[in-house]
């Protein structure tokens, strides 16, 4: 579970909510899948912050091959609505290219696991509870 959601939360293109489900059905404590999926989430989400911190726009655009339109839809987002776009990151397609700009345009990192761990968690529990 652990490494499903840190990919997913990467730039990858990976699902860690079937992996979820799946071992939620299969009878797993549906805590531990939480914290564990969300802790996984959250280290996946600050590896792309530190990358857009280190690199900055060329590592999300050249090296990890995200489309200039999804930098550029996740920047505009960021820059829209600041710090605060962060409570997005668990949307499908922006969400990780926003964690990324995070990092390129310094937001502070406190905030970062703070927003990023809420949405995130909120995500897998809110999925959890539609499981139940």
């Amino acid at each position: 579970m652990f490494l499903s959601a840190f990919l997913a939360a990467t730039i990858l293109p990976f699902s860690s909510e079937i992996v979820l489900s799946a071992l939620y059905s299969s009878g797993l404590n549906g805590l531990s899948l939480l914290i564990v999926a969300s802790l996984g989430n959250v280290l996946g989400s600050a590896v792309n912050y530190a990358l857009g911190f280190k690199f900055g726009k060329e590592i999300a655009t050249q090296r990890l091959k995200v489309s200039k339109a999804t930098f550029d839809r996740a920047s505009h987002t960021f820059t829209k609505w600041g710090k605060w776009s962060l409570f997005l990151c668990w949307v499908p397609i922006i969400g990780d290219p926003i964690t990324l700009v995070a990092g390129v345009l310094r937001s502070p990192l406190w905030f970062f696991i703070l927003a990023v761990t809420l949405s995130k968690t909120a995500r897998y529990a809110a999925l959890l509870y539609v499981l139940v």
